[in-house]
Parts: C-alpha cells; structure tokens; sequence
C-alpha cells in the first residue's frame, strides 16, 4: 500500500512516520524546505508524489487546497482516495470534491478531532464522501478511530468546524485572560485559576496558550470558516469573529508578545553602538531625558523592552515582570518620576539577572549601586536613595509606558550605556542600525581627518 502526502508540515510529518510504521510507501511534496522523516520518498512535484498512490493526503493547508486538488486530479488512477484533510468550510470540500470527481479517483472530506501532536496518527477523525468508508479501514489499521458520517462532501468539516469554535474560543479566552492578568501583575493567579479547571491542569493551559501564537494565522482562518458556517445557520456571528480576530492579533506587530520580536541577532548587532549615534540616526528622537542616567561608571545593556507601570514607590509590578521575564529582556519601568523610594535594589537585580534580563531603565530610584556596580548589572535610574519601595501594588506589565519623555512599548529594542537611553521602536530596529552604523563610520573618518590634518602642523605653526 502506498500513501501519497501533500504538504509535509507538523501533521504531514507525523502522519508520514505513522504510515511507514504501518508498513506502507510512504511519497510526499512540500514546496517549502522543510524535513520529511526518514523513509518518505520526497518528490519534486505534487503530481509526482501522488502517482501509483492508494491514498492521497491534502495537508496543504486550506489557502492552497482547491489549487493542488486540481493540479493533482489528473494524474490519480482508478480506486484512489483523495483525503481533504484541511480545516475548511463545507463549500471549498464540496468544491474540491467536484476536482476530484472529474478524475477516476473517488474523495474522502476528512477532519480531526483531537491533537496531531499528541496521539499522532492515532488521533481520532470524522470523514464524509464517497471515500469515507475506505478511510475508516485505512485509518482503522493506523489505531485512529474514525466516524463515518456518509456521502456528503463538507459534512466531517462542518463537525470540525463546530469543535473549532470551542477549541479556538477556549485558546482564545485562554490568551485574553492571561494577558490581563500579566497587565494587572496577577498572571501566576489567573494561570492557577484556569488550570485548576482544566483536566490536564498547566499542560492544557500551556498547549492552548503557546498554540494559538503558533498557529494563529491557521487558526484564524479556520474559525473564520466556522463564522460563515454559523452564519449559513442563521445565527450570530459576533462570537465567532471575535474568536478569529484573538488569533489575527496573534500574528500582527501590534499584538501579543510572541510577535515580531526584536530577534537575539539583531540585539547582538546593535552591541556597542553608543546610544548618541542611535539619536543623530533618528534625528534625536528617542532619547530619555537626561535626568535618568547610568548609576555606576561603565554600565551598557542592549535588550527587548519588558514594560512595568507602578505606582509611585511602589515595585510589586517588578517583581511580576521578573516573573516572566526572558532572556535579553531589559526592564523598563514608569514608576511616575518618583524619588523619593528605591524601586530595585540588589536582591531584585539578581533575581532579575538569574532570569536572563540584561538590565533595567528606572523612570524612579534605585539602591545598592555599589553592589549593582559589583555585580555588572546595569541600571539607569532618576536618582539613588536608601529608602525601600512598598509592595502593594496597583501596576501593569506588558503596557506601553512613558519613561523620560520617551513612550516604550513591550519587545522594543532599548540600548543603554555611559550617555543615556535610546528606545527604538521593535519595526524599525533595523533601518535605525543601518543609519547609525553609517553615523558612526562617519564621525570615525572625521576623526581620522582632524588626526591626519593635527599631524601635519608644526611646533612653529608652518605645515
């Protein structure tokens, strides 16, 4: 028996070493350079993958779906299935179904209920159309459970879609809920209270939350498709498309943390530039006022922006952000110019370092310089005083903040040393590199000029 695997991603992968465990050929095609477990045959063109085939999987993803059908039809033989496996709305099954139909081969509209990455090529399915039957023996070998839902093309999707509007709701409640708590300082809170009402506790959680930024464009669409079956149903859509617009967020600049990062390379590019060559290159534009500088001699830092807002004196917000912090992150606090109490002192800053953060922008004060300096964990601060913060809160984390006349938002790159502070904002770190790379060969070429030219000046004042 031979299966043909069109689109070698995370489920084409796993559904490939499924089938060779079972025994069967295994051929695939995937445009992208992505790796195909060992045994697969890996073909240069989809027509390629699906000759002399039994079973044909469509794993392209719904975008690409109808196309490759139609591209693949004409070279099926006779007994072949065609799985749809794709989620997607019951008119583009019943539009690829009619591709399918024009060819010998019959088609199978087949969705999965359950996680790939889980139970693998175990993970139970609905299948409708004319191939539904064959796909539950083919399947029922792999141990997956199959239900049969009959001959019609869009019925298994739109069972897929329903569960999807479930799922996806709950990933995206999920994410909501977490980033306020993470807004309001209470995300281990919030956490502990979703998890205590899921069945696998922190691991569903987690699955859930990390999902629906790995898969949020997939995932929009996918829901989106469920809006318009509901839609059909003539019922409200107002649920449904704010489930699918959670999931856009997921993948645009302007929404969750996960997304367009300032990468480590970039951070490692930008080390060592002087911040007064950031500000010539964006015409001195974000620049913290002067009033927060370096507490010790020597301090640099280049990092991602992890955001706190607080109270005035107050830094349960900090001890919140370290929480989640990240390796390269660089604390930026508005703590409302206020001096008159340290925000951070030594044991903070090291349980900050432990965490991977690279330093801290302070629009307030701060202590134990003397064994900040010690450490080598820099921090920019309004003033230094003894007097310790409280910790009662109120503070957000992950909230654009105003520190030194400057707005900093969460994932901007900051870059600190002997002179002051530049934020840059995270979408145009890389054009502002290349300005202030040319600003610095700039000046060091005049440099070298006015040596040059001090040169050749005579103790008598006669070149």
């Amino acid at each position: 028996m031979k299966v043909g695997i069109l689109g070698l991603g995370e489920a084409g992968a796993l559904y490939a070493a499924g089938f060779l465990e079972n025994g069967w050929e295994v051929a695939g095609f995937d445009p992208a350079d992505v790796p195909a477990p060992g045994g697969v045959e890996r073909k240069d063109s989809p027509a390629d993958a699906v000759a002399g085939c039994d079973l044909v999987l469509g794993l392209t993803g719904a975008k690409a779906a109808l196309d490759v059908a139609m591209e693949v039809a004409p070279h099926l033989r006779a007994a072949t299935v065609y799985a749809d496996m794709n989620a997607a709305a019951p008119e583009l099954k019943r539009s690829i179904a009619a591709a399918i139909d024009a060819s010998p081969a019959v088609f199978a509209d087949v969705s999965v209920i359950g996680s790939v990455p889980t139970l693998r090529h175990r993970t139970a399915l609905v299948a409708s159309g004319q191939g539904a039957s064959v796909i539950a023996d083919y399947f029922g070998t792999l141990g997956a459970p199959v239900e049969d839902l009959g001959d019609e093309p869009g019925a298994a999707s739109a069972r897929k879609l329903l569960r999807s509007l479930f799922m996806k709701g709950l990933g995206a409640i999920i994410v909501e809920a977490v980033e306020a708590g993470r807004a309001t300082g209470d995300e281990r809170w919030v956490r502990e209270q979703i998890a205590a009402e899921l069945s696998d506790g922190e691991a569903t959680l987690e699955r859930l939350y990390q999902g629906t930024y790995k898969h949020g464009a997939r995932r929009a669409r996918e829901v989106s498709a469920a809006a318009d079956l509901v839609a059909e149903l003539g019922l409200d859509t107002v649920l449904p498309r704010a489930i699918s617009q959670v999931h856009e967020l997921a993948i645009r600049p302007e929404g969750l943390r996960d997304t367009a990062r300032v990468t480590p390379e970039m951070i490692a590019a930008y080390q060592g530039l002087p911040t007064a060559n950031i500000g010539d290159a964006t015409e001195r534009l974000g620049l913290v006022d002067s009033g927060i500088s370096a507490v010790w001699p020597g301090a640099g830092a280049v990092g991602r922006a992890l955001t706190v807002w607080t109270r005035a004196g107050d830094n349960q917000a900090i001890h919140e952000a370290i929480r989640v912090a990240e390796p390269g992150d660089i604390i930026v606090v508005n703590g409302e110019s206020d001096t008159s109490r340290a925000l951070i002192g030594e044991l903070i800053a090291e349980r900050a370092r432990a965490r991977g953060v690279v330093g801290m922008v302070l629009d307030g004060a701060t202590r134990d310089v003397e064994v900040l300096a010690e450490m080598g964990f820099p921090v920019w601060a309004r003033a230094v005083t003894p007097a310790g913060p409280y910790k009662f809160g109120p503070g957000r984390v992950g909230v654009p903040v105003a520190v030194g006349g400057v707005v900093c938002r969460q994932g901007d790159l900051v870059v600190g040393d002997g002179d002051g502070v530049a934020v840059v904002p995270a979408d145009q770190a890389a054009s502002v590199l290349a300005a202030a790379r040319a600003v610095e060969a700039d000046e060091a070429r005049r440099r070298a000029d006015i040596r040059a030219a001090a040169a050749t000046v005579t103790p008598g004042g006669a070149s």
